[in-house]
This record gives C-alpha cells, structure tokens and sequence, in this order.
C-alpha cells in the first residue's frame, strides 16, 4: 500500500526545521562577520590603548584609511587584494607619522593625548574629503558569489573576511608569544625602567607597536570596504565599538579581545534582526556597562567585585 501523502499541516511542519535552521546559521554567521571585523579594528587599539595606555581618538581614521587604499587602487584599475595589501601599508605609514610626530611626546600626558588624537581624526577625515571628494566610495568584493553551506547560502567574501581574521589574529598572538619582540614588548608592558634597564629600547618599541596597530586597523579598513559605506566619517563608529570589545573584554589581553569581540558583536547581531540599529547600538551600550560594574577587570580576566 503507498503511504498517504503528507497533509498541509505536515508539510508545513516538514518545512519548519529546515527554516529555523537556515534563520540560526544564517545569524550566527553574521554575529561571526562582525565578530571578526571587531577583532581586528580592537586588536589595534588593545596595542594602542590596552598595552601602551594610550587613548588615541583617531584609531577609527587607521580603519577609514585601509578602507580608502583599497578605494583608490581599484579606482585606478587596480585588484581588490592589491588594494587590500595596500590598506595595511597605508595605516602603518599614517600610524608611524603619528606616533612620530604627536604621541611619543604625550605618553606621560594622557589628557594631552587625548586632544591630539581628537585633532588628528579631524584633520585626516577633512583630509579624506578634500581628497576624494564628498559621496560614498564602491569598493567591489573579489568574489560575488555564494557558497551552499547545506542549511543556509551564504556571501562567499564574508567567508574570506572570517578566514583572514582568524588568521591575523592567531599571527599576532604567535608575534607576541613566540618572538623576541614580543618579549619586549611584554617586557616594557610590565615595567618600562625595568626594560631600559636591560638594554630594550622602549621608545622605538612603543613605536613599531603602534605602527603595527595601525597597519592591523588598516587591514580591517580593507577588509570592511565591499561590505560598508566608504566615508570620511566610517571609522567613528568603529573607533566606539572597539572601545567596547577592549574595555568590556579587557585590557591587555587577547584573551579579553575576543571575549569583548564576541559579547559586543553577537549581542549586536542578534539586536538588529529584532529592532533598530540605533535603538540595538544603544542596548549594546547598556550592557557594556552593566558589564563593566559587575566585571571591573574584563569579561576575561577580570574577577567580580
């Protein structure tokens, strides 16, 4: 005897899972994406801010800068990862120019800094403006296409952009664990007399840090361009993101950036597919501070007091 054939209702119960599984990896997907590209814009300032203690104010302009390089060497009919292999370049020089000229003169001067850097983001966002003119900037991805990941299809570049920031990420923690420089590094982190005692050269340390931070958050620019509105004004909101990611996961460690990538970044991603952007930016603001009170050190390496 053939079975019956399935009624409505069982068809349409047969079509739930394959739906909610699509929505769920679909979501997570998404909360990886902007995890990743979270990671990377905060790694350069968890250098910057997090080891080195200084709050500089134009480390959203690193990212604008990538975002930009990527910009103008397709422009000039360039390839995407030509410009994406110019975008770190392109932050690590204006890093170096800055830290060379304003911020190794303010490291006692944390005030100071502050005002510098605050400068320095308007000057380079003008900056930008004069130079390529007003109007959002296209960036074309190198891969258009999708991939079938069995439940869902997904953006192939977002895959790529996942890939090349986990990538990075597990460099520089190689960098910083596994190299002589990074023994200075952490050796100036803990006690700078202590380190120049020992013969480290802690300015050009501080400096080739730094620098390094830039060219990460420069990466990130590029990274983000096929997906963002290339502006003058991006990184604004990338520089208060990536104060959340540090802060919230903690500071001066890895560990605390991609605890703070992942609480700032999935909780925004599951946010926006219910409300508002703005109203979900301001949630995630809420819960950094909640996080924050409860966990004064980081989600990471922070004990609650």
């Amino acid at each position: 005897m053939p079975p019956k054939p399935c009624s409505p209702a069982c068809a349409n119960a047969s079509q739930v899972l394959p739906d909610a599984m699509d929505f769920v990896v679909t979501t997570l997907l998404n909360a990886l994406t902007l995890i990743s590209i979270l990671m990377l814009v905060g790694l350069g300032l968890a250098i910057s801010f997090g080891l080195m203690n200084v709050t500089n104010l134009a480390h959203g302009e690193f990212v604008t800068v990538g975002a930009f390089a990527v910009y103008f060497v397709q422009s000039m009919g360039g390839s995407f990862w030509l410009g994406l292999a110019a975008a770190p370049i392109a932050g690590a020089v204006v890093g170096c120019i800055l830290e060379f000229a304003i911020i190794r003169h303010l490291y006692s001067r944390p005030v100071s800094t502050v005002l510098a850097t605050w400068g320095v983001s308007l000057i380079l966002q003008q900056g930008l403006e004069l130079t390529f003119g007003l109007g959002a900037k296209p960036v074309t991805p190198p891969i258009e296409g999708t991939l079938d990941l069995f439940f869902t299809v997904y953006p192939a570049y977002r895959l790529i952009l996942i890939a090349v920031a986990m990538l990075t990420l597990l460099g520089v923690v190689l960098l910083i664990s596994r190299t002589s420089f990074g023994l200075d590094i952490r050796t100036v982190i803990q006690n700078r007399e202590m380190a120049e005692g020992v013969g480290i050269n802690t300015q050009r340390t501080y400096a080739i840090a730094f620098t390094f931070g830039a060219a990460i958050a420069g990466l990130a620019g590029g990274l983000v361009a096929p997906l963002a509105i290339v502006l003058p004004q991006m990184g604004v909101n990338y520089l208060a993101n990536a104060f959340f990611v540090v802060i919230v996961g903690g500071v001066g460690s890895i560990g605390g950036l991609v605890a703070g990538s992942v609480f700032v970044g999935g909780l925004t991603s599951v946010l926006n597919y219910q409300i508002s952007p703005s109203l979900a930016q301001a949630i995630v603001l809420l819960a950094a501070i909640v996080a924050v009170r409860l966990r004064p050190n980081g989600l990471f390496n922070g004990a609650s007091r």
